[in-house]
């Protein structure tokens, strides 16, 4: 009889064991479930918090970026230099991306020189021996791991020497924990976005074709040129586009009190056979300050939720190499004449068809040539560079120059995994720099 009691008693032990076992389990998944949630919300916090001090560190060496490089901007001088035995930078833009690996591979053989890439790629690049290299600029060469001998650093070398479109080569520096890159780049040679909203009749059908023109080359379809033109129609009603601009004058309006409009009322009852006559001083506006204006207008439109940049910003080339878009060839910060040194060859053809909508693709192609050998002082030496097209030119003088003055500084800062990027726009005359406005992303 004890023998049944001992057993149920050992069977009842087990059971209660066995419950405070899985209860004990049950506590300890659970405490572990806690404890991973706690320890992700801490490291979730631990992140937030070390990204907004990252981002606090890049945004002021981002800002600090600018105010250093808007401040030495006055001693920048840029250089063009001559490219006779370098590939074009003219055409990259429309090289498909084999063409333009082929193009980097004959340039690895030694300095190329570039006849036409967009004919014959096996005419690109022509070998020079080692006396020609030995010639050349020893900072422009390295030895090639990928055994092809001696090439050339980098990527094809622009009006100024760094690629297109910058005008000296990047410059980095740390500003505490973040990293700064300054890069300024030439806004003269790319095409001014305000040509597309010319209503001039004598030159509108001019720059249609020419904004046409570019669209095509970037390899938009008719449908997307429409959509774009819309969007420009939209803002071209807030204010047009000027490219010729003569001193005017204005009459400045003064703003009453109220306190002054109820004594004149007054006084005016009293009075009655006495008026005043009052007139307001014209002001002359001269033309630096009517520009002025213009570009600090335009680059918030252009920069407004008015144009269509997802499409702009759509690439038609990309690679690891490279990132081709309408937008990098694009200013949008209300520029007005081209650069015919640095304008690649799409850009080209839009400004020289204000002179000659026929001949504005064969003038292209001999400015390219001339100015590899030798940049283009003023619009007289182009004219008597180009010779037969020497009218072509006088027509589109308005539209186009051989020396920029218009410029943009893109300043990246990066502190951890945060990264702030601003873009100033200034004109520079000489020593003199004027800011048109800046842009934080």
């Amino acid at each position: 009889m004890s023998d049944g009691y001992d057993r149920q008693d050992d069977g009842d032990r087990r059971d209660s064991r066995g419950v405070v076992l899985l209860i004990t389990l049950v506590i300890l998944v659970i405490l572990s479930t806690l404890g991973y949630t706690l320890s992700a919300q801490v490291a979730a916090r631990r992140h937030r918090d070390r990204y907004i001090i990252d981002y606090a560190q890049a945004q002021y060496a981002c800002t600090s970026g600018v105010k250093h490089a808007l401040a030495s901007l006055s001693d920048l001088t840029p250089q063009l230099i001559s490219r006779p035995n370098e590939p074009d930078f003219s055409d990259v833009f429309a090289l498909s991306e084999l063409e333009y690996q082929e193009l980097l591979t004959q340039i690895t053989g030694g300095l190329a020189l570039v006849d036409d890439p967009l004919t014959d790629s096996r005419d690109r690049a022509g070998l020079v021996s080692s006396s020609d290299r030995d010639e050349a600029d020893p900072n422009r060469w390295e030895d090639d791991p990928n055994g092809f001998g001696w090439g050339m650093a980098a990527t094809i070398t622009g009006p100024y020497g760094p690629s297109w479109p910058l005008v000296a080569e990047p410059t980095e520096f740390e500003i505490g924990t973040a990293k700064v890159t300054v890069e300024i780049e030439d806004e003269n040679a790319k095409y001014p976005l305000g040509w597309a909203l010319l209503q001039d009749e004598k030159i509108q059908a001019a720059a249609d074709l020419g904004f046409v023109t570019f669209c095509e080359w970037m390899g938009y379809p008719p449908e997307e040129i429409e959509g774009l033109k819309r969007d420009l129609v939209e803002v071209s009603k807030i204010r047009p586009f000027q490219v010729e601009f003569t001193t005017t004058t204005t009459t400045p309006t003064t703003p009453t009190p109220a306190a002054n409009l109820r004594n004149r009322v007054s006084s005016r009852s009293r009075s009655a056979k006495r008026p005043a006559a009052r007139t307001s001083a014209r002001r002359a506006v001269p033309v630096a300050q009517q520009i002025e204006q213009q570009n600090a207008i335009f680059s918030r439109l252009f920069h407004s939720s008015l144009i269509d940049t997802d499409l702009l910003t759509r690439p038609s080339i990309a690679s690891e190499s490279r990132n081709e878009s309408a937008l990098r060839y694009l200013s949008l910060w209300a520029t007005r004449t081209v650069n015919v040194n640095t304008a690649p060859r799409h850009v080209l053809e839009a400004a020289l068809s204000f002179g000659s909508i026929a001949d504005a693709p064969k003038i292209a192609e001999l400015v390219i040539r001339e100015r590899q050998l030798r940049p283009f002082s003023d619009l007289e030496d182009l004219k008597s560079k180009v010779f037969p097209y020497s009218d072509a030119v006088d027509k589109c003088k308005e539209f186009i120059t051989t020396e920029s003055t218009v410029f943009t500084v893109r300043v990246t800062a990066t502190s951890g995994v945060a990264k702030a990027v601003a873009v100033a726009a200034v004109t520079k005359d000489g020593r003199n720099v004027k800011q048109i406005a800046v842009i934080s992303d």
